[in-house]
């Protein structure tokens, strides 16, 4: 065979520290992949897994706001310590950075920068990593697939068909990367008033519809809290302020699932 018609091989590389790998990912910003990643980090925990949470949002970190970080890691000369908080290891290169520095980087960066969070981070014992990946399907998304070893990833959305137009290139792209998608979370799915009425704001049924379309399981629904947001912004998220909260049962049930799909 031509040399310059064949495939180039990747060896993925597992994360020193970890067990599993699992990203929350959607094509689409600003349909709360962050809240959910920190969610379902502290639903996993409160399970009795070891849990780490990589901000892997070079551009746009969320982490140091959603767990009021705001010290920077240490190091032991060769690899960074995580910062511990709600008993979560965790990592962002917001950690490194000041809250309004903009990351003006470009791919070959952020490429090094994610390599760095997952090889010379010193992760201890973990059950899992939540990898909290950026919007699009660009270089962060091509280095986890191709040279580091994930086992699986769950994409939210909300039911709009704009975010899911950009969802559908996501789930295509995981696919030709041949990464599990352990299937799709309609996030923001309703809101119930104070009258007690429903109210689908970005429309009904898109996320499951899609599931089916691409023959991905359906995980279900988050309904849209004010309490949810209010307590992000804290610094402390809805699972670790209000465990019983009934937006905190819906992750610790899904992070049952998680746990018993990896029998961990």
């Amino acid at each position: 065979m031509d040399p310059k018609t064949q495939k180039k091989t990747f060896i993925k590389n597992p994360i020193i520290g970890t067990k599993y790998t699992i990203a929350i990912s959607s094509a689409k910003g600003g349909v709360g992949k962050s809240t959910f990643a920190t969610n379902i980090a502290l639903a996993l925990n409160k399970i009795g897994c070891k849990v780490g949470l990589l901000d892997a949002d070079i551009y746009g970190p969320s982490l140091p706001k959603m767990f009021a970080i705001k010290e920077k890691p240490e190091s032991d000369g060769k690899t960074l310590i995580p910062i511990k908080k709600y008993n979560i290891q965790c990592m962002s290169i917001g950690f490194l950075t000041d809250e309004q520095t903009p990351m003006i980087w470009r791919g070959p960066m952020v490429t090094s920068a994610i390599k760095t969070f997952t090889q010379k981070v010193n992760w201890k014992d973990l059950d899992f990593i939540i990898v909290d990946m950026p919007p699009g399907t660009g270089d962060t998304q091509l280095t986890f697939s191709q040279e580091i070893k994930m086992d699986g990833v769950i994409i939210v959305s909300t039911p709009q068909e704009i975010a899911l137009q950009d969802v559908k290139r996501g789930i295509k792209m995981f696919d030709k990367l041949g990464v599990k998608i352990i299937g799709l979370i309609d996030n923001m799915s309703h809101f119930i008033a104070d009258d007690g009425k429903k109210y689908e704001i970005f429309g009904k049924g898109g996320v499951e519809k899609t599931s089916k379309e691409f023959n991905k399981e359906f995980l279900g629904e988050i309904p849209i809290s004010p309490e949810v947001g209010k307590q992000g912004d804290k610094g402390i998220p809805i699972v670790e302020s209000f465990p019983d909260h009934e937006i905190s049962k819906i992750y610790l049930k899904l992070a049952e699932k998680i746990k018993l799909l990896y029998s961990v």
